[in-house]
């Protein structure tokens, strides 16, 4: 298989067709956004540690029933993926208040919520990737009902699996966006598992381990990352 013409280049990464028509290959990159692209910059090495993080984690997902875009890591910072039809939603699990929700709820963050929630949002960056419901899903054909009930299954079930494992690294999966795709028929889960992708506080001092560190200038940044891909490559 020949790595061939890039097709895309978003925040994170670049995608690049093959000589295979159903597997891309994806290079992740070091630049870092925030707030739909409004402050950008750098994380010195997370190209590698996404790259690699996601990957473990998919695979031990794939193991779990969960199906997924990973098919194999290249290099460190390369990776061959199934071609998927991207479903423009983005779904954020919640198992803790922190971020948006704590604004919008008036809530504290770190507070628990007694159960875990669900939010659904419109990839479309232009709109701010705004805030939307089922019926908005349907009525824009996004995805039919059926397709909704299994991202919705499997959303829950990764949140599960992945909080988890992330405890027994003494870290707290305090949320989770995912994104699927459709191949062959099938909905699965694609695009990243990653502190970009997620809020991860360490068990016992709550220190942000992601990418709120940029987001709030808290400083790190490139340490935190380190600390949470040091713990998953020990595990």
């Amino acid at each position: 298989m020949e790595k061939l013409e890039m097709l895309y280049e978003g925040k994170a990464k670049k995608v690049y067709a093959t000589t295979e028509k159903d597997l891309l290959i994806v290079e992740y990159k070091d630049d870092a956004t925030a707030f739909n692209g409004l402050k950008k910059g750098q994380i010195l090495g997370k190209g590698v540690i996404n790259n690699k993080m996601s990957n473990k984690l998919f695979q031990m997902l794939t193991a779990s029933g969960v199906p997924n875009h990973f098919v194999k890591e290249i290099d460190d910072s390369q990776t061959i993926v199934k071609k998927v039809e991207i479903v423009p939603l983005e779904v954020i699990v919640r198992n803790v208040v922190a971020g948006s929700l704590a604004k919008k709820l008036g809530k504290e963050e770190g507070e628990k919520l007694d159960g875990t929630v669900l939010e659904i949002c419109y990839k479309k960056d232009e709109l701010g990737d705004p805030f939307i419901n089922y019926s908005h899903v349907l009525a824009l054909h996004l995805a039919s009902r059926e397709e909704l009930k299994k991202i919705e299954e499997l959303a829950f079930k990764a949140n599960q699996l992945l909080r988890e494992y992330f405890l027994k690294l003494d870290l707290i999966l305090v949320d989770i966006k995912f994104e699927f795709g459709r191949y062959k028929g099938e909905i699965i889960l694609a695009d990243e598992i990653s502190p970009d992708t997620s809020r991860l506080w360490d068990a016992k001092t709550k220190e942000k381990l992601d990418k709120d560190r940029f987001r709030r200038d808290l400083g790190g940044v490139e340490e935190a990352y380190q600390e949470v891909y040091r713990r998953i490559s020990q595990a």
